[in-house]
């Protein structure tokens, strides 16, 4: 009977490494921290010792704590350029199972806009300005170039990823990257647009009036003007059960971009006022709704500049 014929491997020879493998070293060798994902696109579980957070976490962590754990524990918090890790006895079994990598985009000093929809991302066509984009399985991802606090469901379909938090890796993307722009920051402030029950949400102090007493250098017409503001306060006030805050930057921004060539004044400061007081009025904190617009105006006029 014939015997198999053993297979003579080379002294020192290593078998392949896993694609996903490679994919995240040549990541890590561009100082993009990394780790691998299991099916469903989460994190590897914890290990014994850190189930739970009983090793009291990383440092780097919000609770800061001692963990020096070797494995792929505590999620986002374990990605790492170090190829050493990487390629770890602890690490190698699971990328040969692993499904995905992901990144931290803030260790990249990045931040992440995750489109989940069609919806979603003809919003930010509309709202945000243009950057780096990589499709997804139903939207996109826009990446800028700087980081902030990460959150969910900023407004529908819409996540934040940078800060304390991974985004998947599908690709190096299309299109030139920009900076972080005060829009896509304005999204995570905090926005409570439910109305207080039985009561006023805030008291504004008297605001002043648009006309053309406070616009004397406005190249537009009056009904022009309010037109358009009428118009913008609606899509405010229509935002009765998220979004209000990020509507009304949106329409400050639009509002101011008119405004960017006239000779002024255009009276920005009382279109400004009459976008807070309806943010406000469903349910908008008004240092929030203040925040927002200011941010707006400032966005707009930036960018004429």
């Amino acid at each position: 009977m014939t015997q198999p014929t053993p297979v003579r491997r080379a002294p020192g020879h290593r078998p392949p490494l896993p694609d996903l493998l490679r994919s995240a070293l040549r990541l890590a060798s561009a100082s993009v921290p990394v780790l691998p994902l299991r099916k469903g696109k989460v994190p590897f579980g914890n290990c014994p010792a850190c189930a739970g957070s009983v090793c009291g976490d990383r440092p780097h962590m919000k609770a800061a704590g001692p963990c020096r754990c070797p494995q792929v524990c505590h999620g986002w918090a374990a990605a790492t350029t170090d190829p050493s890790i990487i390629t770890s006895d602890a690490w190698t079994p699971m990328w040969r199972t692993a499904a995905a990598v992901a990144y931290h985009p803030a260790g990249a000093g990045l931040t992440v806009v995750d489109l989940d929809d069609a919806q979603a991302v003809a919003w930010a066509r509309e709202m945000l300005p243009a950057t780096r984009t990589v499709p997804t399985t139903r939207g996109e991802h826009w990446i800028y170039r700087g980081s902030m606090r990460s959150a969910n469901s900023v407004r529908p379909g819409v996540d934040i990823k940078s800060a304390m938090s991974y985004a998947r890796w599908l690709g190096p993307g299309t299109g030139t990257m920009t900076a972080l722009p005060s829009a896509v920051r304005a999204l995570v402030d905090r926005e409570e647009t439910t109305p207080a029950r039985g009561g006023v949400v805030s008291s504004l102090p008297e605001r002043a009036v648009w006309d053309h007493t406070v616009a004397t250098g406005c190249r537009h017409t009056e009904r022009y003007v309010r037109t358009g503001l009428e118009r913008g306060m609606a899509k405010v006030r229509a935002r009765t059960e998220s979004g209000a805050g990020s509507q009304a930057f949106g329409v400050a921004q639009f509002l101011g971009a008119q405004h960017a060539q006239c000779p002024g004044p255009c009276g920005l400061d009382a279109l400004g006022q009459h976008i807070v007081a309806a943010a406000v009025s469903v349910g908008v904190p008004e240092p929030y709704a203040q925040r927002a617009v200011a941010n707006g105006l400032t966005a707009a006029l930036g960018r004429a500049a």
